[in-house]
C-alpha cells in the first residue's frame, strides 16, 4: 500500500512538472514547498534541470535536497515574486482552501505562497475533503506565548497539543489543534492570526491554491479554479 501511495505521489509530481514545463522560461522564478509529494517534484526538477532565473524554498530540508543536486537556491528577498509556487497539502477542499503545516514549515510556505503569482497544490486524493478540520491545524507561536495561545484555542473549542521537541526553521514552537469547526476557514484563519504571539497558522484560505494536481482513480489530473 505504501508503495502504491508513493507511486501515486510520484505520478502527480510528474504531471505537475509536465503542466509547468511549457510555462517555464529563463526569467521564471519558481517557489518550492515542503513534504513528500513536493520531494518527488524536486526530483523531477533535478532530472530535467529547466533553464529558469531562480528557485526559492520554503524549508531548510527542501533547500538541502535542491542544493545537494547542484541547484542554486535564492532568498525570496533577493528575487521578488515567484511566478509559480508548488507545494502539497494535508487537506484541501473543493474551493482549494487547505490545511498545511504537518511538516512544520507553514510560515515560510505561507509567505512564499502569498508572494507567488500562481500557487499549484500537488497531492494524492486522500487529502481531498468536503470540510477542512479532520487534520489538526498547526500554529507556529513565539515560545513565550505558547501556553497563552493554547488557552485561547481551548476557548474557541479546540484541543491544542504542544509539538514536543520540534523547533521551526524560524526558531519557534508549534501547537497542533484538533476539533476545530472550520466551516468558514477564511474567518477562522484571521481569528487565529489576531491572537498575540501567533506567527502563522496552517489554514490556507486567504491565500488558497489556484490550481490542483491530484490523482483520480490513480490517474493524475489538473484542476483549475
Amino acid at each position: 500500500m505504501e508503495n502504491s501511495i508513493s507511486e501515486t505521489k510520484q505520478a502527480v509530481a510528474r504531471k505537475a512538472y509536465e503542466y509547468l514545463a511549457t510555462k517555464l522560461h529563463k526569467d521564471c522564478i519558481l517557489g518550492i514547498g515542503t513534504g513528500s509529494t513536493t520531494n518527488f517534484f524536486i526530483q523531477e526538477l533535478i532530472n530535467k534541470k529547466p533553464e529558469i532565473k531562480a528557485i526559492v524554498s520554503s524549508s531548510i530540508a527542501s533547500t538541502q535536497l535542491l542544493e545537494e543536486a547542484g541547484l542554486e537556491v535564492s532568498e525570496l528577498n533577493d528575487v521578488g515574486s515567484p511566478d509559480f509556487y508548488i507545494d502539497g497539502a494535508d487537506e484541501i477542499n473543493d474551493r482549494f482552501e487547505m490545511i498545511k503545516g504537518g511538516g512544520g514549515a507553514l510560515t515560510r510556505e505561507k509567505i512564499i505562497a502569498s508572494a507567488s503569482r500562481k500557487f499549484i497544490c500537488i497531492c494524492d486524493s486522500s487529502k481531498k475533503v468536503k470540510v477542512l478540520g479532520k487534520f489538526p491545524v498547526a500554529i507556529e507561536v513565539v515560545p513565550m506565548a505558547r501556553s497563552y495561545v493554547a488557552r485561547q484555542m481551548v476557548v474557541k473549542g479546540g484541543a491544542p497539543e504542544y509539538r514536543v521537541g520540534f523547533v521551526s526553521d524560524n526558531g519557534n514552537q508549534i501547537i497542533d489543534v484538533r476539533n476545530l469547526k472550520l466551516n468558514v476557514p477564511y474567518d477562522f484563519e484571521n481569528e487565529i492570526n489576531n491572537i498575540p504571539g501567533v506567527v502563522a497558522n496552517g489554514i490556507f484560505a486567504a491565500r488558497k491554491a489556484d490550481c490542483l494536481v491530484i490523482d483520480k482513480n490513480g490517474v493524475p489530473e489538473v484542476l483549475e479554479q
